[in-house]
This record gives structure tokens, sequence and C-alpha cells, in this order.
């Protein structure tokens, strides 16, 4: 079975990560996509409140089974689109331990300081500052295959230029120069 393809969008809060994944589905005609947000599994969570301790492994444990849902996804066949926050590296080296990386299209998703603070207040679903605070953390690892900037381009621009990329993955993707890096061996821990 041929793996699937994974889109893996990391941005800010607020950046734009969503709007785009939605633009993708509708204009992506080469496959089945599916996608799975980091937001969404958050919301399956227990409504019960939780003191910070509780909440920190729930949250940790939460994103590690959101890293191997979408292994299993793209493993079986399927194209994924990943909507993500990397603003902690264990997330980045989890998943660069459990994503077969020749698959994975990692896209930076850029928005200025200024309209991710807009954005915020206009949602008002998300704590205000969220979006600074991750800021300097999402983007350090220094590596993509492709940006964008949703402070410059439309989401629609956006998911056309991811698409018109992904035909043109290059053999040694962003996800595979990282692994190397930061990963021993440059391999998957068994």
């Amino acid at each position: 079975m041929t793996p699937g393809r994974i889109i893996f969008l990391n941005g800010t809060s607020s950046s734009g990560k969503s709007s785009i994944a939605r633009e993708l589905l509708d204009i992506l005609d080469d496959g089945v996509f599916f996608h799975l947000a980091v937001d969404s599994f958050n919301a399956m969570r227990t409504r019960r409140a939780l003191g910070e301790e509780e909440l920190d492994t729930a949250l940790r444990r939460t994103r590690m089974g959101f890293h191997r849902s979408v292994a299993a996804m793209a493993e079986v066949g399927n194209d994924v689109i990943v909507d993500h926050v990397l603003s902690e590296p264990w997330r980045l080296l989890d998943c660069l331990s459990v994503l077969r990386p020749e698959d994975v299209l990692f896209v930076g998703v850029h928005c200025p300081p200024e309209e991710l603070a807009r954005r915020e207040r206009a949602r008002g679903d998300r704590p205000v500052g969220l979006a600074a605070q991750q800021y300097d953390l999402v983007h350090r690892h220094g590596d993509y295959d492709l940006e964008c900037d949703t402070g410059t381009a439309t989401p629609r621009e956006c998911a056309e230029r991811i698409k018109d990329f992904l035909p043109h993955l290059p053999r040694r993707t962003a996800f595979a120069r990282l692994r190397d890096r930061h990963v021993a061996g440059g391999a998957a821990p068994a």
C-alpha cells in the first residue's frame, strides 16, 4: 500500500492554517484529503476542570496521540492536511520520529504580529496574546519546504501555492533534513 501524502501546516494560533486547510480541501483534485487539526483533538477532551499539572499531562498525551493518528492515517494511504502549532521543541521531535519524512510537505504559515492580534480579538475564542507568545517559538527550527504569509496572501492564494508545489516535493524534504539534525542517526527511534 502506498502511504498517503502529508501537507503539514505549522504556524501560530490565528495565523490562517485552518483557513488554508479548508481551501486545500476545495482545490486538491488528485486524491482524497482529510484535514486533521490539533484543535479538533483538544476539543474532544473532557470538560471537567483540570489542575495545571493534570492539564499539562493531558495536553502532552493529546498531542502525542494526534501525531500518531496523523501517521496512522497516512500509513494506510490517506492524504492528510495537518494543522498544528509546533510551539514546544518536543512536538517537532515527536513528529519527526513518527511521520515518514519523504511524505511530508512542511509548510510554514506566517502572519505579522499586529494582524495576529487583530484576528485574536475578532475571533474571541483564543486568549489575546497567545499568538504573540507562540510567534518566536513555532518557526525556530528554521526549515520548511514552502512558506506562506497570510498577511499578504489570502488563504486561497496560499492553498494554490501549496497545490502547485505538491507535485514538486523535493527528494530531501525539510522533515528529512530536520530528522537528520535532531533525531539520533536520522532515523525514527524504535
